[in-house]
């Protein structure tokens, strides 16, 4: 396959190290996702563990239950400036889809919160079947994407362990704090950043106030009420964007 420069036509996900000369064999799971994208024996494909690191290489063999895979080369990919999302327990589905999005926009670790008005919610996404579903997830969303780095798992926690987050700027969201702008203009570009978002009908003003006496600064995307997986996405990519941009 020297000198095929055709553009990949399917990325993989490979949980171990990537090492260019290896052969990597993958299963049921990436045989059907073969099969559906119509790949065949020879085309060239994209490889990522989650890990920083990204490779290339051709379908050596595609069988019922596995893929082989020969790996031709790799890159390492520095991990981005930290955004480390904290989302409420809420409805799965909505939680699901959020997962997805949040890993396409490079998040460094997920971890779902239990508030007041979680508990009310129903169907809801928790304990370890969910995770499960939640990290199955990311990893199609890492796929689709291309990106280099699986968000990290954090175990469910609730808003009181939240207080003594350990972040250069921890910001949580809510309709009465100043625009969220004004909270991350002077941080960092390397700055590690935890962004905290509420349940349905907004965070008890108690819950609020433990948080705000734990550092978290309490910030606004506007005057309209969002949905907590709306937010959640618009304030990852005014956080992406700030800490990115060129301080000159």
């Amino acid at each position: 396959m020297d000198g095929d420069d055709r553009p990949p036509v399917g990325t993989f996900f490979v949980d171990a190290a990537l090492a260019s000369g290896i052969t990597v064999s993958l299963g049921e799971s990436a045989a059907h996702h073969a099969r559906v994208k119509r790949l065949a024996e020879g085309d060239p494909v994209r490889l990522t563990n989650g890990a920083g690191t990204l490779g290339s290489g051709f379908l050596r063999a595609m069988k019922r239950a596995e893929v082989l895979i020969d790996v031709t080369s790799t890159e390492e990919v520095s991990r981005p400036a930290a955004i480390h999302l904290r989302a409420p327990v809420a409805d799965r589905d909505r939680m699901l889809w959020l997962t997805e999005k949040a890993t396409e926009l490079g998040v460094t670790s997920w971890q779902a919160v239990r508030f007041r008005r979680s508990l009310s919610v129903s169907p809801r996404g928790e304990g370890p079947s969910f995770a499960a579903k939640v990290r199955a997830r990311m990893v199609s969303a890492l796929e689709q994407s291309g990106g280099a780095w699986l968000p990290d798992m954090r175990a469910d926690t609730d808003v009181e362990s939240l207080s003594a987050e350990n972040s250069t700027l921890s910001i949580v969201l809510d309709a009465g704090g100043p625009p969220m702008l004004s909270a991350i203009d002077h941080a960092s570009r390397e700055a590690a950043s935890a962004l905290l978002v509420g349940p349905e009908g907004g965070i008890e003003p108690a819950e609020l106030a433990a948080l705000t006496d734990g550092g978290w600064r309490v910030a606004s995307l506007g005057a309209t009420t969002l949905r907590f997986e709306t937010a959640a996405i618009a304030a990852i990519a005014v956080m992406r964007a700030a800490l990115q941009r060129d301080p000159r």
